[in-house]
């Protein structure tokens, strides 16, 4: 599609290119139109023009889903008058959301093509902490009074609901703008004109307040299955609401931030196609450094027992397997653990119900294991009763040992207020490397007399 809109756009076929247009979903237009930046295949006048045949009432939505990069180079080259138009079309939200992306030159621009009260609210909004309700919120939304009849909020709706984020849910106030209820556009349809809001509103709404964290607002929306989250200040006074589609931009940004701290990498908002190697290297080198220092705890350990290797060459060959298999372990429990935390499943207090049912599984696979680790190594590897026992002994322990500490540590780290998706794979392997070599050589000791 890309190369067939640059095609029509460089013939200047207009007609051509604003129907392929009208009729692409404006998601598809802005993911064409980010490849051809990135990949150099556009020019800014290009690109300038292209935004220009876009039909105006797919452009801002098509703006909103373009990359930082490519919509800063559409407001550094498009009109004052052109810029106004972008902005008086996007949702509060979205025009928060474009402005935290832009450097100071471009964020003095925008400010300056919104009128004043456009620019109070999008301050205010700016001033709540990052990563809250109140960062997430949009404060266009439908509100009504308990004592309004059905028809009186059919007119509301039609009057102000063309600038509301969304219309299907409208929410109930006070002259004070507390929050009293809620009302679906469904049950408006349903009722008859005569009948009031305060008769067929929902009294018990489920809300969050501005300092929430956004973590904590996407549950909720995967809980309850809402389409719309009210957010209310201290005093109960409805200040705006989140929708859905920031929601799930919010679940896809932590779970991408969970994979890439359990990856050993620091999170970052930059796709990775668009990151240079540079910007790569710096986001992974810190953590394999910490665990490249960590993980000379092993090596100190093989050396103080190297009078028991020299003996027992033997055992040498069983170290990568034993360790492996124990840092396998460990993460699996992990990775359970921080999924259950993520989800709201299980919290601190369930540390010892946690503990009982991995204590209950690590056994059974460190039994399992070690039985068919016994067979093969009398069998197949043909060494000694006392090697195979040394290892297969020590398999089981540090199987058991490993899961115990694979589900408790990412509930220590929740509990001391740390993100628990850092005690992960990268972690629980290298203390468990050192656990399971410290065992071995013990068992070896004991066994083989070493």
């Amino acid at each position: 599609m890309g190369e067939n809109m640059l095609e029509l756009l460089r013939a200047r076929r207009i007609k051509d290119l604003r129907s392929l247009l009208a009729e692409t979903n404006p998601v598809d237009i802005a993911a064409v139109t980010d490849e051809l930046v990135d990949d150099g295949l556009i020019t800014k006048e290009e690109l300038l023009l292209l935004f220009r045949i876009t039909p105006k009432d797919i452009a801002s939505d098509t703006f909103v889903e373009m990359s930082p990069e490519t919509q800063q180079m559409l407001i550094t080259g498009v009109t004052d008058a052109e810029l106004h138009d972008v902005l008086n079309d996007l949702f509060l939200d979205d025009a928060v959301d474009l402005i935290e992306e832009m450097p100071a030159g471009v964020v003095k621009r925008i400010l300056k093509n919104v009128d004043a009260q456009t620019r109070k609210s999008i301050n205010q909004l700016l001033n709540y902490p990052e990563d809250s309700a109140g960062s997430l919120m949009t404060i266009e939304y439908v509100d009504l009074k308990r004592n309004m009849t059905v028809e009186q909020c059919f007119q509301r709706i039609r009057k102000t609901g063309v600038d509301k984020e969304t219309i299907y849910t409208c929410y109930v106030t006070d002259r004070n703008r507390k929050l009293l209820g809620l009302v679906s556009v469904k049950d408006l349809l349903l009722a008859s004109y005569e009948d009031e809001v305060g008769d067929i509103m929902e009294e018990n709404v489920i809300s969050v307040t501005t300092s929430d964290d956004q973590e904590l607002v996407a549950q909720m929306f995967g809980k309850y299955d809402f389409m719309a989250l009210p957010v209310v200040d201290s005093e109960n006074r409805l200040v705006g609401i989140i929708t859905v589609d920031d929601a799930i931009d919010v679940m896809q940004e932590e779970f991408t931030e969970d994979i890439e701290k359990m990856a050993a990498i620091t999170p970052t908002d930059k796709p990775y196609l668009r990151m240079s190697v540079f910007e790569i290297w710096r986001v992974r080198i810190p953590w394999l450094l910490l665990l490249m220092v960590s993980a000379t705890f092993t090596g100190i350990i093989i050396t103080s027992f190297e009078s028991a290797l020299a003996a027992q060459i033997a055992l040498t060959a069983f170290i990568p397997m034993l360790m492996d298999t124990a840092g396998n372990s460990g993460s699996q429990a992990s990775v359970t653990v921080i999924r259950a935390l993520s989800l709201g499943d299980v919290e601190f207090g369930d540390i010892l119900e946690i503990l009982w049912k991995e204590a209950r599984v690590s056994l059974l696979c460190g039994l399992s294991l070690s039985a068919v680790a016994f067979a093969k190594l009398l069998f197949l590897d043909k060494v000694g009763m006392g090697v195979a026992l040394v290892v297969s002994i020590t398999l089981a322990c540090t199987i058991v040992l490993a899961k115990l500490v694979g589900c408790t540590l990412p509930l220590f780290s929740k509990k001391l207020g740390f993100d628990p998706a850092v005690m992960s794979a990268p972690f629980i392997t290298t203390i468990v490397d050192a656990l399971s070599l410290l065992i071995y050589f013990q068992v070896a000791s004991l066994l083989l007399g070493l």
